[in-house]
Parts: C-alpha cells; structure tokens; sequence
C-alpha cells in the first residue's frame, strides 16, 4: 500500500496543509496544489492535476479514473486507489502532478524549491 504523505512530501518543497477542513489533506508545492486526499476515506481516493488530453486519456482507459471530484474537470483526475489502476502508475501520476505544478511556477519560485 503506498504511503501517500511520505510519497508527496519527499518532493522538494511539498508541504502538507489542511485548507479546507480536518480530513482533506493538500500536497502543495509552491503554494500551488498537486494532490488531495480525504485521510479517513476507503478505499483511498487522490486527485492529481494532469494534462488535459492525457487526463482524458487516463479516464477512457480506467474505470477508477474519473473526472477530478470538487476540481476543474478539466485539468483534474480523481483516482481511486482501489481499483483497476496499479500502484506504480498512481506513483507515476502522482510525479506528473507534481512536475506540471512546479513548472508553472515563476523561475525565481523554482529556483529558491531547488536550493532547499
């Protein structure tokens, strides 16, 4: 079972924040979010910004990937840990999410994550 809160914060400048209420845990980097996950939700569930033809992709595919539950649907995937996606492509989407944030952050914001 992937664990979630090591995997996300072992990226450079991710934080853990509760913005929202006391369950949804937000994985943000640079004040920008990659990834939310209700922590007491079963099965588990994360949603991932993604590409938006990609995400489209993923969902044609994935029966547990469906469009981002609360977010734009558009740039948004929820995926649902319990179903017919591996855990290595969760982690590899998990990546993705991470990577699309950071690069849309200015320059002198990646620079300073970078140096930490």
């Amino acid at each position: 079972m992937i664990d979630l809160e090591k995997y996300c914060l072992a990226k450079k400048g991710a934080v853990k924040v509760y913005p929202f209420d006391k369950f949804v845990a937000v994985y943000k980097v640079g004040n920008k979010i990659f990834a939310l996950s209700k922590d007491s939700e079963n099965p588990r569930r994360i949603n991932l910004k993604c590409n938006p033809i990609y995400a489209l992709e993923l969902r044609s595919l994935y029966k547990s990937v469906i469009s981002g539950y609360h977010m734009n649907k558009k740039h948004w995937n929820t995926v649902c840990f319990e179903g017919d996606v591996d855990e290595e492509s969760i982690l590899t989407w998990i990546d993705d999410s991470y990577k699309l944030v950071f690069s849309s952050l200015t320059k002198k914001e990646q620079i300073e994550i970078l140096a930490l």
